[in-house]
């Protein structure tokens, strides 16, 4: 057995409390002692002096879900910023499980989200996605939902039509099967075709199939605009009644008009809740805006039983006729992102033709006035329908303030959220560098959180949350899961212009007491592996 011994470090153990200066001692894929001045001649030894040890980065809202099997530098900016465990399937959204009547629609539907599919690859069942994770080469630790807004679509395509009594069931089923194969829970995309059309009760009868089984809800929620309150309201409500733990994604408030005030009645709601008893924790993650698709800009009315009809509803003068005059009219329940940020704030991140490549980074306000449209909605309906859909965005649509005032909050924890359509060349800077601007920004720059809170909220209260009771500390019998870094040598260098370097500093990551990353070098990409929930 091979160990190794981190010397001298200033050690960030992931629970909260104080650094204190010690040694490492770690056998195998364990850390087996921590304590000042441990000797032991047959290790390794690695001289922290200077530099912080933390447990490796988790974060648990990627949506990485095929990068293991097409993209061959994941890994990289990954590990660069000392994520060294991920999950997948989040905000409803997967490409399993997919059935062959609606597997092209489905895919080309989340193409801008977790990057293409070659033609030859597809996940009909869980088990079939568990086994494909299994024998890739994993360069760090990942974990994965059943997504409910992909079970919908298997079901019943991209309609507004609700769920049968039979096909509720059917949608339970596939819940239970993901369970049986590991997964960590279930996740809902309330915001996302089709599940924007399910109703409280349908959503409950869905999560329910998670209840007695340890696994936990985590949802992108109805509206995070106008409908904030009532759409946290919902989820609180929808995961009582399912009887199961709740994570709230990315909680944050849209629109200018709603800043520095919805953002408070929405927490104050989740602390009504967590005083009564129910387990309710939500993320965030450390940037004032969003990213998206741009199908997600469209009113619910255009929506149709198909992503072809949608598509072909859009085309022509009487297409963009309909979408404009649906963008002016007020739909309860959904936010309209062009008149609550406007389109000067909304940027194209991603597209899939050679043509439409000068667009990214542009936002859509400066690409109308330059193609000569007088209403941007038409460009924004053009494009849809050259691009088949798959247009990825950036929503510059949140305060700082209300960033701030969620990090703050005892029960969050940072994820990145990051997307993985298009070339990654325009895509939003948390892509790249979320762990380090948080630690720069929030805790050196502007001391919004203690370095140790930063910490916790990537370690331990992402480990706690998913159940992961050898993850997220230092100490003795937890997995080897550790990174070496000077915090203040620690960057980002990605930016909304389009700026997408990897995160530099990152001195040391080991998975499972492995080295796979040293002096920002990726050396090893095959030492992470899949977490089950019930199996590991």
């Amino acid at each position: 057995m091979s160990y190794i011994l981190i010397k001298n470090g200033l050690i960030y153990d992931g629970s909260g409390e104080q650094p204190y200066q010690s040694d490492v001692l770690i056998e195998g894929e364990r850390v087996i002692e921590i304590a000042p001045d441990i000797e032991r001649e047959d290790a390794q030894v690695i001289d922290a002096s200077g530099k912080a040890v933390t447990p490796g980065f988790i974060d648990i809202h990627r949506h990485c879900d095929i990068a293991p099997f097409t993209n061959p530098h994941f890994g990289e900016i990954e590990l660069a910023q000392g994520i060294t465990t991920t999950f997948v399937g989040n905000c409803g959204l997967a490409p399993v499980p997919s059935v062959p009547s609606w597997r092209k629609e489905l895919y080309d539907y989340l193409e801008p989200v977790i990057g293409r599919l070659p033609d030859d690859m597809a996940f009909e069942t869980y088990e079939d996605y568990r086994k494909a994770l299994e024998a890739a080469d994993l360069p760090l630790n990942m974990g994965f939902f059943a997504a409910s807004d992909s079970i919908k679509i298997a079901l019943k395509g991209f309609g507004s039509k609700a769920y049968t009594a039979e096909e509720l069931k059917t949608a339970q089923e596939y819940v239970k099967s993901a369970l049986a194969q590991g997964a960590f829970g279930v996740t809902l995309g309330i915001m996302y075709q089709p599940e924007c059309y399910s109703n409280r009760e349908e959503l409950t009868t869905v999560v329910k199939a998670v209840a007695g089984n340890g696994g936990i809800l985590c949802t992108h929620i109805r509206g995070e605009g106008d409908s904030l309150v009532e759409s946290v309201e919902e989820v609180i409500d929808v995961a009582a009644k399912a009887g199961v733990p709740l994570n709230i994604s990315h909680l944050k408030s849209t629109g200018i008009k709603n800043w520095n005030s919805r953002i408070f009645e929405a927490i104050q709601r989740i602390e009504q809740a967590r005083e009564s008893g129910q387990d309710v924790t939500a993320d965030f993650y450390p940037y004032d805006g969003g990213s998206t698709t741009l199908q997600s800009l469209l009113p619910p009315t255009i929506m149709e039983e198909s992503f072809e009809a949608l598509v072909k509803g859009l085309s022509g003068p009487e297409g963009k006729q309909r979408l404009r005059s649906e963008l002016n009219k007020v739909h309860q329940g959904w936010d309209n992102m062009s008149e609550s940020i406007g389109w000067d704030r909304i940027i194209i991140s991603s597209v899939t033709l050679e043509k439409h490549i000068f667009m990214q980074g542009q936002t859509i306000a400066a690409l109308a006035e330059k193609l000569g449209y007088e209403e941007p909605s038409d460009l924004v309906a053009d494009l849809l329908v050259e691009e088949n859909g798959k247009v990825g965005i950036i929503v510059l649509s949140m305060s700082q303030q209300d960033v701030d005032a969620v990090a703050r909050l005892p029960f969050t924890l940072l994820i990145s959220d990051s997307l993985y359509g298009g070339d990654g060349k325009n895509a939003h800077p948390r892509l790249l560098g979320t762990t380090a601007r948080f630690l720069n920004d929030f805790v050196i720059k502007r001391k919004v959180l203690s370095m140790e809170q930063a910490i916790s909220k990537m370690t331990y209260q992402p480990a706690k949350r998913m159940g992961l009771e050898d993850r997220g500390l230092l100490r003795p019998g937890y997995q080897a899961d550790v990174l070496v870094f000077q915090p203040e040598s620690f960057l980002d260098h990605a930016d909304y212009t389009g700026k997408h370097d990897l995160c530099t500093g990152m001195d040391l990551v080991l998975v499972g007491g492995k080295q796979v990353l040293a002096d920002g070098i990726l050396v090893d990409r095959t030492s992470g592996k899949l977490l089950r929930k019930g199996f590991n």
